[in-house]
């Protein structure tokens, strides 16, 4: 009786097993694991990119041009915000995705994110961002001149502004407020800078949340001390261009050597070069933490 009892339950446990089996696919040979999408093949074989001509996403398509496995990718430009969204939407449901990144950025303070090694060096090293003005500005406006000339942040400061924008804030009140919070900081960009009456000052920015931040700040130094300022958003060329041939006073905006080495290239010797207004600046491809990959090279070629 006991026999004959295991007996059934034996087989009733087996054909159980074999039910379960079959609904998920597998085959008893081990290629289960076969039918299972790769990292890359989740990914679609896509860098989701932002502006196109942008430093980050030249040097992405670079990339794969330049490592065999990535054969047959795609980089994708977008925006930044739209880039953002993507991130943020595939954080919110842990799924994969490769995003060109930079530092600083919010998004770093905001998610759990690494950049991939990039054994290659295609995206170069640290960057650094410089003031840029046109020829004669020193001359004509010596006490904007000497304000932007002084302009030095970390990338700390620069976070806390796009993060109070990433959170809703209008860019120029998180500017207003950060400088209000810094005063000892914004006294050693406008010690010995004399106010003035109204005077036109226009400056112009290529619309990535860092520059939004660091544009309305300066913005916002200078206001304070008189000028009307004017804050134009354009892409990365016009932005050089405007400088170079005089339409604008000056950016803050300029990366280099790598993301707007091209520009630099074209146009900076028409412009005066005011040094490193942030240090440590970086470019590279980003991914969410929870992602099983940490170098460029885990990824496999589109077939």
């Amino acid at each position: 009786m006991f026999k004959s009892t295991w007996k059934k339950v034996g087989l009733a446990a087996g054909l159980s097993l074999t039910l379960i089996t079959a609904a998920c696919g597998g085959s008893g040979d081990g290629s289960e694991g076969d039918s299972e999408e790769s990292v890359s093949e989740q990914l679609g074989y896509e860098i989701t990119g932002i502006e196109s001509g942008s430093g980050v996403v030249n040097a992405s398509i670079d990339a794969t041009e330049t490592y065999d496995n990535l054969a047959g990718w795609e980089v994708t430009p977008t925006s930044s915000g739209a880039m953002a969204t993507a991130l943020g939407d595939a954080i919110e449901n842990e799924e994969p995705i490769i995003v060109t990144g930079w530092t600083p950025h919010w998004k770093f303070a905001k998610y759990d994110l690494k950049y991939l090694k990039d054994p290659e060096g295609v995206y170069g090293e640290e960057e650094v961002i410089k003031t840029m003005v046109r020829e004669g500005l020193e001359g004509d406006q010596p006490e904007a001149y000497q304000v932007l000339d002084n302009f030095n942040w970390t990338v700390e400061d620069m976070n806390a502004v796009m993060l109070d924008v990433s959170d809703g804030a209008e860019p120029a009140d998180a500017a207003a407020d950060w400088v209000a919070e810094n005063e000892e900081k914004v006294s050693e960009w406008t010690d010995g800078v004399e106010a003035v009456d109204g005077e036109s000052l226009k400056l112009v920015y290529v619309e990535w949340d860092s520059e939004v931040a660091s544009t309305n700040v300066v913005a916002t130094v200078l206001r304070d001390l008189g000028y009307e300022v004017e804050i134009t958003p354009v892409d990365n060329s016009f932005m050089w261009q405007a400088v170079a041939e005089g339409e604008a006073d000056g950016m803050v905006a300029a990366w280099l050597p790598a993301t707007h080495g091209s520009q630099f290239e074209e146009y900076g010797d028409q412009m005066v070069d005011l040094g490193a207004n942030l240090e440590g600046a970086k470019i590279g491809a980003v991914v969410p933490e929870y992602m099983d990959i940490d170098s460029l090279e885990d990824l496999e070629p589109a077939e």
